[in-house]
Protein backbone atom coordinates (compact mmCIF):
# COMPACT_ATOMS: atom_id res chain seq x y z
CA UNK A 1 0.00 0.00 0.00
CA UNK A 2 1.31 3.45 -0.86
CA UNK A 3 1.52 6.43 1.45
CA UNK A 4 1.70 10.15 0.82
CA UNK A 5 4.64 10.32 3.23
CA UNK A 6 6.79 7.26 2.47
CA UNK A 7 7.14 4.15 0.34
CA UNK A 8 9.23 0.98 0.54
CA UNK A 9 10.81 0.27 -2.86
CA UNK A 10 11.75 -3.21 -4.18
CA UNK A 11 15.53 -2.68 -3.97
CA UNK A 12 17.35 -4.40 -1.11
CA UNK A 13 21.10 -4.41 -0.48
CA UNK A 14 23.64 -6.45 1.53
CA UNK A 15 23.80 -4.90 5.00
CA UNK A 16 27.23 -6.37 5.83
CA UNK A 17 28.76 -4.94 2.64
CA UNK A 18 27.08 -1.60 3.34
CA UNK A 19 28.63 -1.64 6.81
CA UNK A 20 32.06 -2.48 5.40
CA UNK A 21 31.94 0.63 3.22
CA UNK A 22 30.58 2.63 6.15
CA UNK A 23 33.71 1.66 8.09
CA UNK A 24 35.86 2.90 5.20
CA UNK A 25 33.99 6.18 4.91
CA UNK A 26 33.88 6.77 8.66
CA UNK A 27 37.64 7.30 8.76
CA UNK A 28 36.76 10.75 7.36
CA UNK A 29 35.43 13.53 9.54
CA UNK A 30 31.70 13.66 10.21
CA UNK A 31 30.29 17.16 9.69
CA UNK A 32 27.57 18.43 12.01
CA UNK A 33 24.27 19.07 10.21
CA UNK A 34 23.77 22.77 9.49
CA UNK A 35 20.24 22.97 11.01
CA UNK A 36 21.61 23.00 14.54
CA UNK A 37 18.28 24.08 16.10
CA UNK A 38 16.47 21.08 14.62
CA UNK A 39 18.07 18.25 16.57
CA UNK A 40 19.16 16.97 19.98
CA UNK A 41 22.61 15.38 20.44
CA UNK A 42 24.64 14.74 17.30
CA UNK A 43 23.24 14.67 13.76
CA UNK A 44 26.11 14.57 11.29
CA UNK A 45 26.98 13.80 7.68
CA UNK A 46 29.70 12.51 5.37
CA UNK A 47 29.47 13.69 1.76
CA UNK A 48 29.69 11.02 -0.93
CA UNK A 49 28.43 13.26 -3.74
CA UNK A 50 28.46 17.00 -3.24
CA UNK A 51 28.95 20.40 -4.83
CA UNK A 52 32.20 20.20 -6.82
CA UNK A 53 32.96 16.90 -5.08
CA UNK A 54 33.97 18.65 -1.86
CA UNK A 55 34.18 16.48 1.24
CA UNK A 56 33.56 19.54 3.45
CA UNK A 57 30.30 20.52 1.72
CA UNK A 58 26.96 19.01 2.80
CA UNK A 59 24.43 21.55 1.47
CA UNK A 60 22.06 20.09 -1.18
CA UNK A 61 22.00 23.25 -3.33
CA UNK A 62 19.85 23.68 -6.43
CA UNK A 63 21.48 23.86 -9.87
CA UNK A 64 24.94 23.08 -8.49
CA UNK A 65 27.77 21.07 -10.02
CA UNK A 66 27.47 17.79 -8.11
CA UNK A 67 30.34 15.32 -8.32
CA UNK A 68 31.42 12.17 -6.49
CA UNK A 69 33.79 12.78 -3.59
CA UNK A 70 37.07 11.02 -2.97
CA UNK A 71 35.38 9.24 -0.07
CA UNK A 72 32.86 7.59 -2.42
CA UNK A 73 35.66 6.48 -4.73
CA UNK A 74 37.06 4.45 -1.81
CA UNK A 75 33.72 2.65 -1.25
CA UNK A 76 33.05 0.10 -4.02
CA UNK A 77 29.78 -1.26 -2.67
CA UNK A 78 28.30 2.22 -2.21
CA UNK A 79 29.20 2.84 -5.85
CA UNK A 80 27.41 -0.37 -6.85
CA UNK A 81 24.32 0.55 -4.84
CA UNK A 82 24.12 4.05 -6.29
CA UNK A 83 24.49 2.70 -9.83
CA UNK A 84 21.29 0.66 -9.42
CA UNK A 85 19.24 3.85 -9.54
CA UNK A 86 18.70 4.79 -13.18
CA UNK A 87 18.33 8.50 -12.58
CA UNK A 88 20.43 11.58 -12.04
CA UNK A 89 21.69 12.05 -8.48
CA UNK A 90 22.46 15.33 -6.78
CA UNK A 91 23.49 15.19 -3.10
CA UNK A 92 24.43 11.80 -1.60
CA UNK A 93 25.31 11.66 2.09
CA UNK A 94 25.78 9.34 5.01
CA UNK A 95 23.52 10.60 7.80
CA UNK A 96 24.26 9.64 11.40
CA UNK A 97 22.01 10.27 14.40
CA UNK A 98 23.66 9.64 17.75
CA UNK A 99 22.23 7.10 20.21
CA UNK A 100 19.49 8.85 22.15
CA UNK A 101 19.35 11.61 19.54
CA UNK A 102 16.32 13.26 18.04
CA UNK A 103 15.67 15.19 14.84
CA UNK A 104 12.82 17.55 15.58
CA UNK A 105 9.80 17.56 13.31
CA UNK A 106 10.25 19.85 10.30
CA UNK A 107 9.57 20.11 6.58
CA UNK A 108 12.09 20.21 3.71
CA UNK A 109 10.26 22.14 1.03
CA UNK A 110 10.68 20.99 -2.56
CA UNK A 111 11.81 17.46 -1.73
CA UNK A 112 9.07 15.17 -2.98
CA UNK A 113 8.78 13.10 -6.14
CA UNK A 114 6.23 15.57 -7.50
CA UNK A 115 8.60 18.49 -6.88
CA UNK A 116 11.34 16.82 -8.93
CA UNK A 117 13.62 15.66 -6.08
CA UNK A 118 13.11 12.11 -4.81
CA UNK A 119 14.78 11.55 -1.44
CA UNK A 120 15.73 7.92 -0.79
CA UNK A 121 17.01 6.35 2.43
CA UNK A 122 18.95 3.08 2.70
CA UNK A 123 19.48 2.26 6.39
CA UNK A 124 22.92 0.79 7.10
CA UNK A 125 22.96 0.75 10.90
CA UNK A 126 19.62 0.81 12.67
CA UNK A 127 17.28 -1.03 15.07
CA UNK A 128 13.49 -1.09 15.49
CA UNK A 129 14.01 1.53 18.21
CA UNK A 130 14.75 4.10 15.49
CA UNK A 131 11.42 5.60 14.48
CA UNK A 132 10.46 8.25 11.96
CA UNK A 133 7.35 10.27 12.73
CA UNK A 134 5.69 11.19 9.43
CA UNK A 135 2.63 13.42 9.64
CA UNK A 136 1.88 11.84 13.01
CA UNK A 137 2.51 8.20 12.03
CA UNK A 138 5.55 6.30 13.37
CA UNK A 139 7.51 4.19 10.86
CA UNK A 140 10.72 2.16 11.13
CA UNK A 141 12.92 2.09 8.01
CA UNK A 142 14.44 -1.41 7.90
CA UNK A 143 18.14 -2.02 7.24
CA UNK A 144 19.29 -2.68 3.68
CA UNK A 145 15.94 -1.71 2.18
CA UNK A 146 15.24 1.34 0.04
CA UNK A 147 12.74 3.84 1.41
CA UNK A 148 11.27 6.94 -0.21
CA UNK A 149 10.61 9.80 2.18
CA UNK A 150 8.41 12.69 1.08
CA UNK A 151 10.33 15.29 3.04
CA UNK A 152 7.64 17.89 2.36
CA UNK A 153 5.62 16.18 5.08
CA UNK A 154 6.09 17.01 8.75
CA UNK A 155 8.79 14.55 9.76
CA UNK A 156 11.21 13.83 12.57
CA UNK A 157 13.26 10.94 13.94
CA UNK A 158 14.00 9.51 17.39
CA UNK A 159 16.89 7.12 17.98
CA UNK A 160 16.06 5.33 21.22
CA UNK A 161 18.68 2.64 20.64
CA UNK A 162 22.15 2.28 22.13
CA UNK A 163 24.02 2.92 18.87
CA UNK A 164 24.19 5.59 16.20
CA UNK A 165 21.70 5.27 13.38
CA UNK A 166 23.32 5.64 9.95
CA UNK A 167 21.49 5.94 6.62
CA UNK A 168 22.77 6.29 3.07
CA UNK A 169 20.64 9.11 1.69
CA UNK A 170 20.30 9.87 -2.03
CA UNK A 171 18.65 12.91 -3.54
CA UNK A 172 17.56 11.78 -7.01
CA UNK A 173 16.08 13.75 -9.88
CA UNK A 174 12.59 12.36 -10.49
CA UNK A 175 12.20 10.64 -13.84
CA UNK A 176 10.13 7.99 -15.65
CA UNK A 177 12.26 5.12 -14.27
CA UNK A 178 11.58 6.21 -10.70
CA UNK A 179 7.90 6.74 -11.42
CA UNK A 180 7.60 3.20 -12.78
CA UNK A 181 9.40 1.83 -9.73
CA UNK A 182 7.01 3.74 -7.48
CA UNK A 183 3.96 2.47 -9.36
CA UNK A 184 5.20 -1.13 -9.10
CA UNK A 185 5.53 -0.57 -5.33
CA UNK A 186 1.90 0.49 -4.95
CA UNK A 187 2.34 4.24 -5.14
CA UNK A 188 -0.70 6.26 -6.13
CA UNK A 189 0.20 9.53 -7.80
CA UNK A 190 -1.47 12.51 -6.10
CA UNK A 191 -4.09 14.31 -8.12
CA UNK A 192 -2.97 17.53 -9.74
CA UNK A 193 -4.40 20.69 -8.22
CA UNK A 194 -7.61 21.65 -10.04
CA UNK A 195 -7.54 25.34 -9.24
CA UNK A 196 -4.69 27.87 -9.50
CA UNK A 197 -4.99 28.79 -5.80
CA UNK A 198 -4.73 26.00 -3.18
CA UNK A 199 -7.36 27.79 -1.08
CA UNK A 200 -9.98 27.30 -3.80
CA UNK A 201 -11.84 24.01 -3.98
CA UNK A 202 -15.05 22.50 -5.33
CA UNK A 203 -16.95 23.51 -2.20
CA UNK A 204 -16.13 27.24 -2.33
CA UNK A 205 -15.43 27.96 -6.01
CA UNK A 206 -18.92 29.40 -6.67
CA UNK A 207 -18.50 31.80 -3.73
CA UNK A 208 -15.06 32.88 -4.97
CA UNK A 209 -16.39 33.47 -8.49
CA UNK A 210 -19.24 35.61 -7.14
CA UNK A 211 -16.82 37.70 -5.08
CA UNK A 212 -14.56 38.24 -8.08
CA UNK A 213 -17.50 39.37 -10.22
CA UNK A 214 -18.64 41.80 -7.55
CA UNK A 215 -15.19 43.39 -7.64
CA UNK A 216 -15.64 44.15 -11.30
CA UNK A 217 -11.94 44.59 -12.12
CA UNK A 218 -10.91 43.20 -15.54
CA UNK A 219 -8.31 40.87 -14.02
CA UNK A 220 -10.87 39.62 -11.47
CA UNK A 221 -13.42 38.97 -14.21
CA UNK A 222 -10.84 37.00 -16.21
CA UNK A 223 -10.05 34.91 -13.13
CA UNK A 224 -13.77 34.35 -12.52
CA UNK A 225 -14.19 33.09 -16.09
CA UNK A 226 -11.21 30.74 -15.68
CA UNK A 227 -12.53 29.34 -12.41
CA UNK A 228 -15.98 28.83 -13.88
CA UNK A 229 -14.51 26.93 -16.81
CA UNK A 230 -12.49 24.66 -14.49
CA UNK A 231 -15.50 24.10 -12.24
CA UNK A 232 -17.71 23.26 -15.21
CA UNK A 233 -15.30 20.48 -16.24
CA UNK A 234 -14.71 19.26 -12.69
CA UNK A 235 -18.32 19.25 -11.50
CA UNK A 236 -19.94 18.02 -14.70
CA UNK A 237 -22.03 14.85 -14.17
Amino acid sequence: MSSATHLKLPLTFDVLRLQEDLARAATSNWIRHFNTRDYVKEWSCISLRSVDGRTDHILPLDNANFQDTEILRQCPYFQHVIAQFACEKTSIRLMSLEAGGEIKEHRDQGTSFEDGITRLHIPIQTTPQVLFRLDGTEVHFSAGDTWYLNANCLHGVRNQSQQARVHLMLDCVSNDWLQQLFLESGWIAPEAARYPDPNINDANVAEVVAALRRGGQPSALLMANELEAIAALTLAP
